[in-house]
């Protein structure tokens, strides 16, 4: 038997003097239902960083030459802006400088996930109303899906820590506190943002906004401001711009370079009062309410078609990912004449450039590489586009729909036509960026862009496939696009066989720009979309819906 709050939601009779009651039982719930996708997320964030070690030792495998690689990023702003200042040469500064940031970006993404996951899309599927019918206390939920946060990013803590002590201890668990600090701080974001959205699909994207708006504050702070000449052009990072980043303070945390360990209490600091505030609205709101209420409206016009509900429900998203594309084509295609004072006369940074690129020309390859790169994130949009189905169904909104006059092929077009022609748009628009910030022939960039378009629809052909014929392995889309993430990014850098490579459909591509465009393997990948879509589209009709 359940009782109702003053503001109307159910609790186990109890519960309400125990607001913590079940916990436990939550987070090892939660551990059980992460125990595939949280440890692929620990080993990618705290194996990228661990495999850089070797990486570094083998293109700087003397100090004269980590000195150059410093001095070089010292005085390049466009460079400063993507990796963040050098704060050292040793072997475990430049680890730091090259990996450090960007798993400081996987792990706020791995925490923001995580904890929506476990609050605001569990009330959004009716799960929570159901656990809450039991002896579970207003506020276990939000603990338990802090604190499975907390486990994931402890654990990046531990092994960045342990992988790197071998360069020194201190240094190694600098980085570690910084990638995870972070972490924590954008989970106890997320569940602020969990409070104020109705919808987990705009607590994700509202925390990836931010994600994203930290991340340019940091990077436009680190460009406009350069090393301490005392010290050979080493340090920088202290703008107001890059303080006001929490991506900021990750780097300025200076792992294996005079470390500053206050930055790390700042960070449990802030974290613990964004914890605060996220406690205080969830005791203050209904179950399944946000505070920021979702406007109904009357489905007539484009909204009363299937196709244009899913316009409806997914422009938002698709003019984000434009914006970002567009935005970050100009940035990199500013840097690409940069390339060469980064790489210099260092043979083996120039394979790597010329690996990702395909070209000997490093102009080129570098705009290669970066167009690759676009292509492997445009695949997190497309796959993410496509199994939006996937919530609509396991939302329960999707039958309604389909228990009218809609067929399942109709009602599922209109999700796929978002998807694979948002990848066309957001390709298109990341080319244009990179020709214009960089001046180069606007046809030829765009081009190179949308062929990495075919692959792009592959991977998305393979989340339809899984939603259609396995909806419950469904999710599994995104571990398929996130091994071709981390194959494309850090694969040339460790010397991966281009066998392994060649398990991704960007491995198969031509290095554009470049001298020729080679056709057979951009049809195949096409056809292989068209072939894995309609599998997946017949498997979708011949199942039961899941309730």
């Amino acid at each position: 038997m359940t009782a109702v709050t003053e503001t109307g939601a159910a609790y186990a009779p109890g519960a309400g003097s125990r607001p913590f009651a079940g916990t436990g039982t939550l987070l090892r719930l939660a551990l059980r239902r992460d125990r595939i996708v949280l440890p692929v997320w620990i080993l990618v964030i705290a194996g990228m960083v661990v495999s850089g070690v070797g990486s570094m030792q083998t293109l700087y495998d003397s100090q004269a030459e980590r000195t150059r690689l410093a001095a070089s990023m010292a005085a390049n702003g466009s460079l400063r802006s993507l990796y963040g200042p050098v704060f050292g040469d040793s072997t475990g500064a430049l680890v730091a400088w090259r990996f450090g940031t960007f798993a400081a970006v996987l792990a706020a993404v791995m925490s923001l996930i995580v904890v929506v996951r476990h609050t605001r899309e569990e009330e959004e599927t009716g799960r929570q109303e159901l656990l809450s019918s039991a002896m579970v206390g207003r506020r276990a939920p939000l603990t338990a899906a802090l604190s499975t946060a907390a486990v994931a990013n402890a654990a990046v803590v531990l092994l960045i820590t342990a992988g790197l002590s071998g360069l020194g201890s201190a240094g190694a668990l600098a980085l570690g506190l910084a990638v995870g600090g972070t972490g924590v701080l954008f989970a106890t974001a997320a569940a602020i943002v969990a409070q104020l959205t109705e919808s987990a699909r705009l607590a994700k994207g509202a925390t990836a906004a931010v994600l994203g708006l930290a991340f340019v504050l940091r990077a436009a702070g680190d460009a406009g401001t350069a090393g301490d000449p005392a010290r050979g052009g080493l340090g920088g990072g202290s703008s107001p711009l890059t303080w006001l980043s929490p991506v900021g303070w990750a780097e300025n945390v200076r792992a294996y370079a005079d470390e500053r360990w206050w930055v790390p209490l700042l960070m449990l600091a802030a974290a613990g009062v964004q914890g605060g505030v996220a406690y205080f609205l969830a005791g203050r709101r209904d179950i399944g309410m946000g505070f920021l209420a979702t406007r109904p409206g009357p489905a007539e016009g484009g909204i009363a078609t299937a196709g244009g509900l899913a316009w409806r429900l997914q422009r938002a998203t698709l003019s984000g990912w434009a914006a970002g594309f567009l935005l970050a084509g100009a940035v990199f295609g500013g840097m690409a004449d940069g390339a060469a004072d980064l790489v210099g006369d260092n043979a083996q940074a120039r394979e790597i450039f010329e690996r990702m690129g395909g070209q000997t020309a490093l102009t080129d390859a570098f705009l290669a590489a970066m167009v690759g790169m676009f292509g492997l994130i445009a695949a997190l949009y497309a796959v993410g586009s496509v199994l939006r189905m996937h919530g609509e169904e396991t939302s329960q909104r999707a039958e309604p729909v389909l228990a009218n006059a809609v067929g399942r092929t109709t009602w599922a077009a209109g999700p796929l036509a978002v998807a694979f022609g948002g990848t066309v748009l957001i390709m298109l628009l990341a080319g244009a960026g990179l020709a214009l910030g960089h001046g180069a022939d606007l046809p030829a960039i765009t081009g190179a862009a949308l062929a990495q378009v075919p692959a792009v629809w592959t991977l998305a052909g393979v989340a339809l496939l899984l939603y259609g014929a396995a909806p419950g392995a469904a999710t599994a889309g995104w571990a398929v696009a996130g091994l071709c993430l981390a194959l494309g990014w850090v694969g040339p850098a460790l010397d991966v066989p281009q066998a392994v490579l060649n398990l991704s459909p960007f491995g198969h591509l031509p290095k554009l720009p470049g001298p020729r465009m080679d056709w057979p393997p951009v049809l195949v990948l096409t056809a292989l979309a068209v072939v894995l879509v309609a599998a997946g589209l017949t498997a979708f009709r011949r199942r039961d819906l899941r309730t």
